[in-house]
């Protein structure tokens, strides 16, 4: 479709103004695509982890459409080979899973897994079980509270694997995604004299030097793209490789930018809503990650957040996102030109990882892992 952009009119922009008044972005419908009606697109596409641009292709439709739903106002059910997605059907599978029955996670997808739990939840209280959420069992829901204390079913599973995995990181598979790529995606572009820096570059050659250190410390490393796609991936996409490779953690690297050179500072994100569910796994791996980079390089701490982008929610592993600092930042670029100051941010990941995998009576403080022994310790093995 035909991106609708700030300047356009008619009925696509109109119910695109609805939606966005319905989600309270938008004070009220105007007579064309203007200045606010770009800013609560841009808004809405940030929060959902969508490209931010101000216009509505068919990602951000899509993204919007979905975003509309209300549970309860239509029914719900397994379609095939298409299923049905929106916020409503997230808002029932963070029901269904505060009532102990077992839907994975909150993706927003009616899929089979979602049909299997709504079932279950329909014999419990004697209707049909066949699967579709209607009237009736939008009734029942309402009338019972939450059953599951101490934590949803998924995460304590979730943690209860790590647990058992072991403290060592070989044999472990972990995927790492360098953000952005290809001529049509190169992220934040910044010139400087006859040079340019763009965050699609940076973030791969941090990837590589990431699976370079991961690879020697005994793990499975796969990257999600090369240093020059052909097609941009969408998270989506990203998500749907991690899960085929059976990984067991994904990393996403990524810089930032800002119209302000002030902003500068490294954040780290994980799966959650923002109500009180999120992935404890996700959250503690994005923890670790954010305190090793800031103990060891010294960026400022704009600390961990949850959000429901695609590559975190529709990842079947624990998957954290990290935006190692701010291009625009004349001070975090100095440091991320610097290929030492690169090796700083990955031994502050490679540390985090292999945190991971302690107990957490085990755990030890925030920088004091030397990277170095990690290698040592597996060559000690391999001789």
């Amino acid at each position: 479709m035909r991106s609708i952009r700030r300047g356009d009119t008619g009925p696509a922009v109109e119910e695109i103004q609805s939606i966005l008044v319905g989600l309270e972005l938008l004070p009220a419908i105007g007579e064309d695509f203007d200045e606010a009606t770009e800013n609560a697109v841009r808004a809405f596409q940030q929060s959902r982890g969508i490209g931010v641009d101000g216009m509505v292709g068919s990602e951000t439709w899509q993204a919007l459409d979905g975003a509309r739903w209300k549970l309860g106002a239509r029914t719900l059910y397994h379609s095939v080979p298409t299923s049905l997605v929106g916020e409503d059907v997230r808002a029932l599978q963070e029901r269904l899973l505060e009532m102990g029955f077992d839907s994975g996670r909150a993706d927003g997808i009616y899929g089979p897994r979602t049909a299997r739990a709504v079932a279950q939840f329909q014999r419990e209280v004697g209707l049909t079980p066949d699967g579709s959420c209607g009237p009736q069992t939008m009734k029942g829901l309402r009338r019972l509270g939450r059953k599951v204390v101490g934590g949803r079913p998924q995460w304590l599973r979730e943690a209860e694997a790590f647990r058992q995995s072991g403290s060592s990181l070989v044999g472990k598979t972990i995927v790492i995604d360098p953000g952005h790529g290809g001529a049509e995606d190169l992220g934040v572009v910044v010139p400087d004299g006859q040079l340019r820096w763009t965050e699609a570059d940076l973030a791969f050659d941090i990837a590589t030097r990431l699976e370079g250190r991961l690879l020697a410390a005994g793990m499975r490393v796969h990257l999600t793209r090369g240093p020059s796609p052909v097609q941009p991936m969408t998270g989506q996409e990203r998500a749907a490789l991690a899960n085929s490779l059976g990984a067991d953690l994904l990393i996403s690297l990524h810089l930032d930018g800002q119209q302000t050179t002030t902003a500068d500072g490294v954040a780290s994100y994980h799966y959650g809503t923002g109500n009180g569910v999120t992935s404890t796994v996700g959250e503690r791996l994005a923890n670790l990650v954010q305190r090793e980079i800031v103990v060891r390089t010294g960026m400022r701490d704009c600390r961990i957040h949850s959000k429901t982008w695609e590559l975190l929610r529709l990842t079947r592993m624990p998957a954290v996102r990290v935006d190692l600092g701010y291009l625009t930042s004349p001070i975090d670029r100095e440091r991320l030109i610097d290929p030492s100051f690169r090796e700083q941010i990955v031994e502050a990941i490679l540390a985090a990882v292999q945190r991971m995998y302690f107990p957490v009576e085990a755990d030890v403080p925030t920088g004091s892992i030397d990277v170095r022994q990690l290698r040592l310790a597996l060559a000690s093995r391999n001789a």
